[in-house]
């Protein structure tokens, strides 16, 4: 049997800093196409869970070691990502400290919700909305199933 053509897995996190007032969230201005502000993530390797993919693509882009705390939802329009197919969980994280841009991110910076910045990358304007029906009311991303005939 051929193995199935497949989306790529990938992670995104929204990072909360849990020692700030309000508890501000971290985004990245990416530093490669497509242009943007983002939330941090990217690429699930092989062999490793997409919670270890969460934690190590927070560290690496904006330098905070964070605890994972929610799955807010998973992400898989064929069209959010304009490289190629892509199915994201996203998870919703704590940190605490000073955000810096590395590897991918030019730059990280926090924000007080809803006062993010302009543009947003991929479907990062989504997330962020279900994001903040969460953080209101503690519950997950809405399934956004095609309708049943």
């Amino acid at each position: 049997m051929p193995r199935p053509r497949t989306p790529l897995l990938t992670v995104d996190v929204i990072i909360e800093l849990s020692d700030r007032p309000e508890h501000p969230i971290v985004l990245i201005r990416r530093r490669n196409p497509p242009p943007g502000w983002a939330l941090p993530g990217g690429f699930v390797d092989e062999g490793e869970s997409t919670e270890a993919a969460a934690m190590r693509e927070a560290k690496e882009e904006t330098g905070l070691a964070t605890k994972l705390v929610a799955l807010l939802g998973c992400y898989s329009d064929p069209d959010r990502d304009p490289r190629g197919y892509t199915a994201s969980a996203v998870y919703v994280a704590h940190a605490a400290g000073i955000p810096r841009g590395a590897d991918d991110a030019a730059e990280a910076r926090a924000f007080a919700p809803p006062d993010f910045p302009q543009p947003l990358a991929f479907d990062h304007g989504r997330i962020l909305n279900d994001y903040l029906t969460f953080r209101r009311t503690g519950q997950p991303a809405p399934l956004r199933a095609p309708e049943q005939s």
